[in-house]
């Protein structure tokens, strides 16, 4: 029993969060980015052992706090705009570039007041289930040496 209790103390205390990557502009996949074009708010952020694990989200702030988070894509030029609103929460608002590479991943740096090429890193997430009401948003992160997914539920605004 006092293993059970530690382990769960313990598991409480985790946090991570996944280090921004090296983005390299290589767009391609445009047709997605058109279905994805307009406002969205995340409706939920799910991954194994949300209650005892707290997950850094994208270097800004717990991944309960994206929960309503608003979203922008304009797909013309590649540039959106992300802002956290919950009320429990930090408040954070700032552009973002985004693109879909060959791979079908969703490629996004968040400029928070830089210029575009002068941001080098960013984040690549999976997509999936992309469709004109809702899409995921897929990130891979490290939790104790174990790779979990972190889903951000994306649905039309």
């Amino acid at each position: 029993m006092k293993k059970i209790v530690l382990f769960f103390l313990f598991a409480t205390l985790i946090t991570s969060c996944k280090p921004k990557q090296k983005v390299v502009g290589t767009k391609v996949d445009n047709k997605t980015e058109r279905i994805i074009k307009g406002n969205w708010a995340v409706s939920s952020v799910t991954y194994p052992g949300q209650d005892y694990i707290k997950v850094t989200s994208f270097d800004i702030a717990d991944s309960k706090c994206f929960v309503g988070s608003k979203w922008k894509f304009v797909t013309n030029n590649n540039k959106g705009t992300l802002l956290l609103n919950n009320a429990s929460c930090i408040s954070f608002s700032s552009p973002i570039t985004f693109y879909f590479n060959k791979d079908g991943n969703f490629v996004m740096k968040i400029l928070n007041g830089t210029k575009s090429k002068k941001v080098t890193e960013g984040y690549i997430l999976n997509s999936a289930n992309v469709s004109e009401n809702s899409f995921q948003l897929i990130d891979k992160i490290d939790v104790g040496g174990k790779i979990i997914d972190v889903v951000y539920q994306f649905n039309r605004d």
